[in-house]
């Protein structure tokens, strides 16, 4: 792997990092590629090349994948988790939630409690596949 590749994808894992750290917060495209040192376009096509979706999808996808976390293991409502979560309209989080997980927030909750596992497990079972792709029932 040649130097430039190198540091092109710690620039993208250092962008990656901050949105997984301020999933949360109004991240977007101009701050993203400030955080990689990068243009906003170059950001984007590198980092779909790096990590095989688009900035914008991996932050819904890393907002819900904590959103089903909290839906389960807490009594928080829908719209607290949402918002909490990083997004700014319920039916926005409700429509991105659905298209990730394959089932409404609120049907997702009935499932119940995460069994007590390491976190680790438990992350990693409930983990959505992909977006747009609605994960196989495991359970």
């Amino acid at each position: 792997m040649s130097r430039a590749v190198e540091e092109s994808n710690r620039r993208m894992l250092r962008a990656r990092d901050a949105m997984d750290r301020a999933y949360a917060e109004p991240l977007d495209i101009p701050t993203l590629a400030r955080i990689a040192h990068v243009s906003e376009a170059h950001f984007i096509r590198t980092f779909r090349a790096a990590f095989g979706e688009t900035p914008h999808r991996y932050l819904q996808r890393r907002r819900v994948e904590r959103a089903m976390f909290l839906l389960r293991q807490t009594d928080r409502s829908v719209t607290e988790i949402c918002f909490a979560v990083g997004f700014t309209s319920l039916g926005t989080f409700s429509r991105t939630f659905r298209a990730i997980v394959g089932e409404s927030p609120t049907l997702h909750r009935k499932r119940g409690r995460i069994p007590d596992v390491p976190t680790c497990f438990a992350m990693a079972w409930t983990r959505p596949s992909s977006f747009g792709e609605a994960p196989r029932d495991r359970g």
